[in-house]
């Protein structure tokens, strides 16, 4: 099956995570040039994901709009990278969020601009901040409950999806006063499936805890499916609101991608009240 498509796993009763136009500074083109999309996760819930060569300094490997702050890139360029996108975007770069990712399952709740040191999920209750989880084929999350003023984002890899980083960011979420049925989450691109070749054993290890994302790539190789998995946990936990993108990272030469290019930068999953 191709990756390119965006499924939108919404009850048709429900509003929350339909596409919606965002109100922005910008020209619809720009936004567009951007953004693979730019929506809303639920009332005034403005989510997105960028692409790789969208605007941006960095040079090659890391070309050009380059997120990370955690792989060799220069550092100016990453800040102005960081600051193009955010202005573009409609919002100040020193309102976001980001995480040291580590590819585990802890989840801090953020109230101030920064860096939140070795979690791979954050959720706040501030509506002046902006959450970012970063990604270059693992699959970063954004969830919201606007009535609660809950939003979360997160960074699932294999190892953080076993550990159950998509739980704990629910968790979280409900203890800052969200409720499951209420939270909306957006799959970001991702590392498809058909394309994420691992190990028998990693595979067996997958299947074992998560039998939904133990899979087979387009040759009949052991794989794992990261989404699948995902919704599995969020189903699980009682969430039924998931908007999915599913472009495949490894496949689409517009997203960062590790598993193809090696050494190479980040792209962004924000969220923020628009």
């Amino acid at each position: 099956m191709p990756c390119g498509n965006v499924t939108h796993r919404v009850p048709a009763s429900s509003e929350a995570g339909t596409l919606f136009a965002v109100p922005s500074p910008h020209s619809q083109e720009e936004q567009r040039r951007l953004m693979s999309a730019v929506f809303q996760l639920g009332p005034g819930v403005a989510a997105g994901f960028t692409r790789r060569y969208d605007g941006g300094v960095s040079a090659a490997p890391f070309d050009t709009l380059n997120l990370s702050s955690g792989v060799s890139d220069d550092h100016t360029a990453v800040e102005r990278n960081r600051q193009d996108a955010a202005a573009r975007l409609g919002f100040d770069s020193g309102r976001v969020v980001w995480m040291d990712q580590v590819h585990g399952a802890d989840v801090a709740v953020v109230t101030a601009p920064g860096v939140a040191p070795r979690v791979d999920g954050i959720v706040t209750t501030r509506d002046d901040l902006v959450l970012a989880a970063l990604a270059a084929d693992c699959l970063p999350i954004l969830g919201a409950d606007p009535d609660a003023g809950v939003l979360g984002a997160a960074h699932s890899g294999r190892a953080g999806t076993l550990a159950g980083i998509a739980p704990r960011l629910v968790e979280a979420m409900v203890n800052q006063g969200a409720r499951e049925s209420r939270i909306t989450v957006a799959l970001g691109p991702a590392i498809c499936g058909r394309c994420y070749e691992v190990p028998e054993w990693m595979r067996d290890e997958m299947a074992e805890r998560l039998p939904q994302g133990a899979g087979r790539t387009s040759v009949g190789t052991a794989s794992i499916d990261l989404r699948a998995a995902v919704t599995a946990q969020f189903e699980e936990c009682g969430v039924h609101n998931v908007v999915v993108d599913r472009r495949c990272t490894l496949e689409d030469p517009d997203l960062f991608s590790h598993r193809r290019t090696g050494m190479t930068g980040r792209f962004a999953g924000y969220i923020w009240w628009c």
